[in-house]
């Protein structure tokens, strides 16, 4: 069995796309707290630890937990609540890979920082750090934020630095790469709208076939920040 967590306002169109693709669609219930714009984003709601463990803020429903469990995930709950202002409302939106763990790590939640005594943390300004970052592999992201960038580099990840705008986020000026997007598969990434109506639409394919990556576009469109498409298994 293999789902995928996504924002409750995901496309008809989206959905099916990826369901026809063999997915449960689990739709992550929007926080009370958060601004509308990002209520529902699985980054802002969710921390995917690694294949064993999901941790979820403090005030998720019962329902979703249960769902998580049903994939034989350990669910744990955040230390601290979501509140609506920055930086408290961006405690597990982190980037986590094998290695390497990139946030502003004043604000990570206490229970998520407690698994990563084996990696090396990267401090940065961005909170938004999994927002502003797409993982193209363990050893390859996309984002449009300096300082994430270099942290990445500092570890030999291969970057492609994009300018930001040019995604749709309504109720804000625009979205962020990594909340447009989210790997399926080892070698395949799906995204909200399609690279053909992005400005850097053609780095992103170079990049992506530099790492024998296979973009899915969900819909036919311009690409909208729903925040990360998070897939996880049944193993």
């Amino acid at each position: 069995m293999k789902g995928v967590i996504v924002d409750y306002r995901i496309d008809t169109v989206e959905k099916f796309n990826l369901e026809k693709l063999g997915y449960e669609v689990i739709i992550v219930p929007p926080s009370r707290v958060l601004y509308e714009a990002v209520s529902g984003h699985p980054d802002m709601l969710l921390h995917i630890v690694n294949k064993d463990t999901i941790i979820i803020h403090k005030d998720m429903e019962a329902v979703f937990i249960k769902k998580l469990e049903a994939y034989n995930y350990s669910v744990l709950v955040s230390d601290n609540k979501l509140q609506n202002n920055y930086p408290f409302d961006i405690i597990l939106n982190a980037v986590n890979l094998p290695k390497i763990f990139i946030h502003n790590i004043k604000y990570t939640d206490s229970k998520l920082l407690h698994f990563l005594k084996e990696k090396n943390l990267k401090n940065v300004k961005q909170g938004y750090s999994k927002c502003s970052t797409a993982i193209i592999s363990n050893a390859a992201i996309i984002t449009s934020d300096i300082g994430i960038a270099e942290s990445a580099e500092e570890e030999n990840i291969d970057v492609l630095l994009l300018p930001p705008g040019d995604i749709l986020l309504p109720g804000l000026n625009y979205g962020f790469i990594g909340g447009c997007c989210g790997l399926l598969e080892d070698d395949l990434l799906a995204f909200y709208g399609s690279l053909d109506y992005y400005a850097y639409g053609k780095e992103v394919l170079g990049f992506l076939k530099k790492h024998n990556v296979k973009p899915v576009f969900l819909r036919n469109g311009k690409l909208i920040d729903r925040g990360s498409i998070f897939r996880i298994y049944n193993l």
